[in-house]
Parts: structure tokens; C-alpha cells; sequence
């Protein structure tokens, strides 16, 4: 029978996420004045039965219920009071418009096509006819290039003219929710800055590490850049040693990623392993000795600190170290720790800090790949014994990647829709090599002033990327290296992980009631995925996006789809990934057509009339389109701010106008007051979001 007592700490911090995770999803159900005063409550008498126990009055009694609640309330109370949005002072409580505002941006700046995007925290606002007021919150600020070519840096307090503007919900069906994203990062606006918007005032950086740390990151990196040639060689050495992902083009992420090594072009928790293992490696003989362990343990912590230093102090790096602190620390105890409670350890410091660290894809890959890693890897290394060196290593690392794999591959193919079917091949060649990659930038930029040894380096470090990136797209190339265009719900999700827990549980116990179980959890993973085809794929359906600048619309029927889209648009792999992508996944789109190159889309003077499955939809995109009087449609899809007058619309008989997001906001928004007032039936997707028809509704309608 399992016993949670050589697991202690992981019942503690599993009660306390599952306090945050309750504060999160079911928010201010129970005032917290009521919560924080049941949660001290509850620790005076769990203090005062303690003692009391320790004294041997109760010493029978058990106290372990009354501490969980306690640890609960205080997962819930940790994330009220963590929540900038609950905070007296927070800009979002004011009720008018901000003319300016003062703010200091709090991270790096990130390079967009158009743009710098950087974080920021609000200091003081100003509004109209009035004085500054001091206020908190963040604010996610967007430079335009045209008009700010360099961007401003971590520290720099800055005068904003204008007001921010709430962040919004997702135009599209299963469009990446960015809104929720910042939700979790506590920032709630978003402000985009032309021309003699913003303005320098100061210099006051939140925290004289981190500026520090940011500096030391950007020596590092021109190091590396100034010593290594070739625009794709810079930018792979710049985000596996540094993690500074910036350069990197989506056609060498494509590749890693359909390989199952994008885990290496950031810094994370295997790199910040390699280096513990190097440690260990050099520095064994003081291991034959308890202070020599704990001289070893004290000196490894300071070095992980320290490359977490150099990497500019990134909430990944960060939270590897931590982990990886917690172990190094634990183990001059020997037999006295248990792993899974050191790991639970680092975890419950992680979420104390920061409770909505538990919303982090990375933070729940790195936990599970560990664990995965910890559980798994030594009962698979038993299944073969090689007799020679290179066999011996080739199968630790296809243990460590096979362990790894299992315990994330649920939570990749919810967020990632993916799998990569080659990943063993892959990890098998791109561990050893990122290894070495790791240590040469390493090495690169400590002689980096001494020129002559690390350019020879350099060069050296410059040919293994190469190497390793001409493998990564080789693999890639092979026949059937990637399964794209998964979809599976949440639910479906915690169904695969549950067959793939109880089926380890199956081959290690051997009970016969796992197999139940395990065939339970299938079959209703069939059932929810039966119910998905015949709700979504077998529907079909005209939608038209939100995709700000183009016009795009898709007519979709069990699994085909025939778009109708610019030439821009179609050629625009991130726009099209972003904003449509998602919903043809979840309706299993597997082939994508040109609609208007199809033979029931006709083209008339400025216009084209499309005749689909009995619906008939006209799409207007130029001002001299000509139709008849009382020509009858279904829809009227119009784009490019081709309706200027809607008095050629009257005369057409609709069930409704669509104005797609290629017309101008405001000429929509416009447009979209006129037709309301005249009564003419009207949808903007720039402002309502995407439009939606269920055909089959449409027919019966």
C-alpha cells in the first residue's frame, strides 16, 4: 500500500498548487478576508495540537488534515495577494482616460519585424485636467521601428503619451489566447507607440543584479558574435549558450522543432545539467569525503548561479538553476534526501515566489521531464546490459530521451500539436553535439580577451554548429520525420497521461487492474475523439478571420478547406500559423485548396461571386464592383474599403454584411455605426471577431 511518508514534501507543495490552481480557476468565490483569517486560524491550532502533541497530551491525535487545509488556503492566499489586478493602486481601477504616464521597462527588449517589445511597470499617471497620481501595474509597450530604430533598455523610465489599451479576447476559433498569457504574467494592457509618443526621463533600474546581469549577457553574446561567423552559426551559438533567441529564423526553428530538439535552442534545464555534470565530472575525488561533498555541492550551486548570471537571469534559466541548487545541495545528505522531495522542495520555493509559475508550459515540462527522467530512466537501463563504453552511452541517452518523451508527450501535444517521430535518432545525435556546442561558447567567451585563442576557438565552435545544424536538417528531410496537426482537448490530455502513468504501473506491478483501468482511459479518449469528428470535422462551415490588413476566409468540409486570401497573406507562414491555423486544427483540416482558382468562384467587375454546397456568397473588393438590382446572395463579404456609399448594398438582398479585416479599422468602424443605424444586418470582424456559420444550421435556417 503507498505511503505518502518518505514523500512528504511533495503531498505539501501538490496541496499548496492545488490551492493556487482552485484561486486561479473559481477567483474570489470565498472572500479572502474570510480565507486569510480561517488560514491563521487554522496554523494557531495546528501549532498550539503540535505542541501539545510533542508533549505527548495528544499524542494519538492526528494533526496532517487540519496542516493541508492550512497549506490549501495558503496556495489560495498567495496567488490573491500576488495578483497586481487586486491591488488598491492599479491603474486598471481608474475609470478615465490617461493622457500620460510614467514607466520603467523591467525586461530586455524583444526584436520584432516592426517593432522593439519590451515590459514595463507603471509609476505615475496623469489624466486629463489633472496631477500625477502614483500608480502600479504593468504595461506591455510596443516600439515602431520606423520611428524608434534602436530600442530603449532595461532601467530607462520613460515619459508615455496617450493611455493603454486593455488587452483583448482572441478574434479567432482557437487562436492562442494572449490575453490569458499576460494574465499569468500579471500585465493586463498594451500600448503601441508612433511617433513623439514616448520619451526618456531617467534611469532607475528595479534591480542592480539584474541590470548587471543583463550587461554581462550582452558582453557574452558580442563575444561569441565577434568570434564565430555566419549569420545562422551566431545566432544558434548566441541562444544555446545564452539563450538569447532573437536571431534565430523560423526555418532553423521549423527543423529543431520537427526533430524534437527545440529544447536546446533555449536555455534550460539541460544545459544547466550538462554544466552540473561537468562539475561532478572534474571535481569527483571530493566526493570520497563529507566536507569534500559539501565543498562540491557549495561550489556547484555558485557556478549554476553564476551562468544563470551570464544568461541574463530569464525565468527558465532561473528555475533550472533552482532545481538544480536543491539537488546539488541535497546531496552531501546521501540516503537521508529522497530526489522527488528535493524536487518538490525546489518546486514549492518556485511557486512561493511566483504562484503563477504553475501556468508555465516551461515550468510544467521541466518538472515532468525530470520526473519522468528520475523514475523511468533507471528501470529502462535495466532492460540491457552493454558489454562496451560507446554502446553504454548511446543506450543512457536513448533511456534518458524515451523517459523524458513519455512523461511530456501529453502536455506537447496539447500545446505544440506535434509529434516528432525521429526524436531518439535525433536526441542521440544532437545531445552529444550541443554538449560540446555548450562548453566551446562557454570557453569562447571566457578567453574572449584573449583574441587569437578564441578565434581558433571560435572558429572551431562555429564549424560544430554547422555540423549540427546540417544534421537537425537532414533529419528533418527524412520521409515521415514529423506527425503535424494534432489535436487533442485538455480532458483528452489528462486521459493520455493517466493510460501512460497506469501502463508504467501495469509493467512494474503487474496487477491485472491496470489493464482495466488503462482500457477505461483509452476508451474514453475514443469516445471524446469520436465526438470531436462528428462535431467538428464532419460540419461544414464558412468562417472569415480576423487577420488585421488581409482578407481571409475558409469554406470547410470534413477535413478540406478552400481558402480565399491575398497573396500576401498566403505567403505569410507566421500570420497564417497565429491566426488560422488553430481552428483548422481543431476541425482536422488535412487539405488546403485555393478557392479562387476553384470552378465555382467567379470573377465579376470588382467583385467575385462564389456558389458552394448551395451557399452563395458575393465578396466585394474594389469600389467599381457592379451587380444587378435585387441580386440575391447569402453573404456580402467586403474588403479593401471597397464600399463607400451603402446605397449599391441596399439594393442587394442579403442575410448579411461581413466587412473582413482588410478595410481600414476605423473606415470599418464607420461603416459598421452607418449600417446599424439604416438597420442593414452587419458584422466587423475587426471589432466583433471572426465570423462563424455552421451550414447545416444555415440549411435548416
Amino acid at each position: 500500500m503507498f505511503s505518502w511518508t518518505p514523500y512528504s514534501l511533495v503531498r505539501i507543495v501538490l496541496v499548496f498548487a492545488a490551492g493556487i490552481v482552485t484561486g486561479l480557476y473559481f477567483p474570489e468565490v470565498v472572500p479572502i478576508d474570510f480565507v486569510s483569517v480561517t488560514f491563521i486560524t487554522l496554523v494557531v491550532v495546528f501549532t498550539v495540537l503540535a505542541y501539545l502533541k510533542w508533549k505527548g497530551v495528544l499524542r494519538y491525535f492526528n494533526i496532517g488534515a487540519i496542516g493541508l487545509v492550512a497549506l490549501f488556503l495558503a496556495g489560495y492566499c498567495k496567488l490573491y495577494y500576488a495578483t497586481d489586478r487586486y491591488r488598491t493602486d492599479h491603474f486598471i481601477h481608474d475609470g478615465q482616460a490617461v493622457l500620460f504616464y510614467k514607466v520603467r521597462i523591467i525586461a530586455q527588449p524583444q526584436e520584432k519585424e516592426n517593432s522593439w517589445k519590451t515590459e514595463s511597470e507603471v509609476q505615475a499617471v496623469k489624466f486629463d485636467r489633472g496631477v500625477w497620481v502614483a500608480r502600479s501595474g504593468k504595461v506591455l509597450l510596443y516600439f515602431s521601428k520606423k520611428y524608434y530604430p534602436k530600442p530603449f533598455q532595461y532601467g530607462d523610465v520613460l515619459l508615455v503619451r496617450g493611455s493603454p489599451e486593455l488587452l483583448k479576447e482572441p478574434s479567432n476559433p482557437g487562436e492562442f489566447d494572449y490575453k490569458k498569457f499576460l494574465t499569468y504574467r500579471k500585465t493586463y494592457h498594451q500600448h503601441f507607440l508612433r511617433e513623439n509618443s514616448v520619451k526618456k526621463i531617467g534611469y532607475e533600474p528595479n534591480s542592480t543584479i539584474v541590470a548587471y546581469s543583463i550587461r554581462a549577457r550582452e558582453w557574452a553574446d558580442h563575444a561569441i558574435r565577434v568570434n564565430v561567423l555566419g549569420k545562422q552559426e551566431q545566432a544558434t551559438a548566441s541562444a544555446l549558450v545564452l539563450g538569447v533567441t532573437d536571431g534565430l529564423d523560423n526555418e532553423l526553428i521549423s527543423a529543431y522543432a520537427a526533430t524534437g530538439s527545440l529544447h536546446v535552442l533555449s536555455v534550460s534545464g539541460l544545459h544547466v545539467g550538462i554544466i552540473y555534470w561537468l562539475i561532478l565530472l572534474v571535481l569527483r575525488p571530493l566526493n570520497n569525503t563529507t566536507k569534500g561533498k559539501w565543498v562540491l555541492a557549495v561550489f556547484s550551486t555558485l557556478v549554476l548561479w553564476g551562468y544563470a548570471f551570464i544568461t541574463g537571469l530569464s525565468p527558465s534559466v532561473l528555475r533550472a538553476v533552482t532545481m538544480f541548487s536543491f539537488v546539488a545541495l541535497a546531496r552531501p545528505w546521501g540516503q537521508q534526501t529522497n530526489i522527488y522531495n528535493t524536487l518538490a522542495a525546489s518546486a514549492f520555493c518556485l511557486l512561493l515566489y511566483e504562484p503563477y509559475m504553475i501556468m508555465s508550459v516551461g515550468f510544467r515540462l521541466s518538472y515532468l521531464a525530470v520526473i519522468g527522467i528520475v523514475y523511468l530512466q533507471p528501470k529502462l537501463i535495466l532492460l540491457w546490459q552493454p558489454r562496451t563504453w560507446l554502446w553504454e552511452q548511446i543506450w543512457q541517452i536513448t533511456c534518458v530521451s524515451l523517459a523524458a518523451q513519455a512523461a511530456t508527450v501529453a502536455l506537447g501535444l496539447l500545446y505544440f500539436h506535434q509529434f516528432p517521430v525521429y526524436f531518439l535518432f535525433s536526441n542521440l545525435f544532437v545531445i552529444p553535439v550541443s554538449f560540446l556546442v555548450l562548453v566551446l561558447g562557454i570557453v569562447v567567451v571566457c578567453v574572449s580577451a584573449i583574441a587569437p585563442v578564441a578565434m581558433a576557438l571560435g572558429f572551431l565552435l562555429q564549424w560544430t554548429i554547422w555540423f549540427l545544424n546540417t544534421g537537425v536538417f537532414k533529419m528533418e528531410a527524412l520521409p515521415g520525420s514529423l506527425i503535424d496537426n494534432i489535436y487533442i482537448s485538455t480532458i483528452q490530455c489528462w486521459l493520455l497521461m493517466s493510460a501512460i502513468i497506469f501502463t508504467v504501473f501495469l509493467f512494474e506491478f503487474r496487477r491485472i487492474q491496470y489493464i482495466t483501468v488503462v482500457s477505461a482511459l483509452v476508451v474514453l479518449f475514443s469516445i471524446l475523439e469520436w465526438t470531436h469528428f462528428h462535431e467538428n470535422i464532419r460540419q461544414k462551415t464558412f468562417i472569415v478571420y480576423n487577420v488585421p490588413g488581409h482578407s481571409a476566409w475558409d469554406l470547410m468540409h470534413q477535413g478540406q478547406v478552400y481558402f480565399f486570401t491575398d497573396s500576401v497573406l498566403a505567403n505569410d507562414p507566421n500570420k497564417l500559423r497565429f491566426h488560422i491555423r488553430p481552428n483548422r486544427l481543431q476541425n482536422g483540416v488535412g487539405q488546403i485548396r485555393d478557392g479562387k482558382r476553384e470552378a465555382f468562384s467567379v470573377r465579376l467587375p470588382g467583385c467575385s461571386l462564389i456558389i458552394w454546397n448551395g451557399l452563395r456568397v458575393l465578396q466585394l473588393d474594389d469600389g467599381s464592383f457592379s451587380v444587378p438590382v435585387n441580386f440575391e446572395v447569402d453573404y456580402v463579404v467586403a474588403g479593401g474599403n471597397a464600399i463607400r456609399d451603402l446605397k449599391p448594398i441596399k439594393a442587394l438582398k442579403f442575410r448579411k454584411l461581413i466587412l473582413d479585416s482588410s478595410n481600414s479599422f476605423y473606415f470599418a468602424k464607420r461603416l459598421l455605426e452607418n449600417a446599424r443605424a439604416e438597420g442593414i444586418p452587419i458584422h466587423s470582424v475587426q471589432h466583433q471577431g471572426a465570423f462563424i456559420v455552421n451550414l447545416q444550421d444555415h440549411e435548416s435556417g
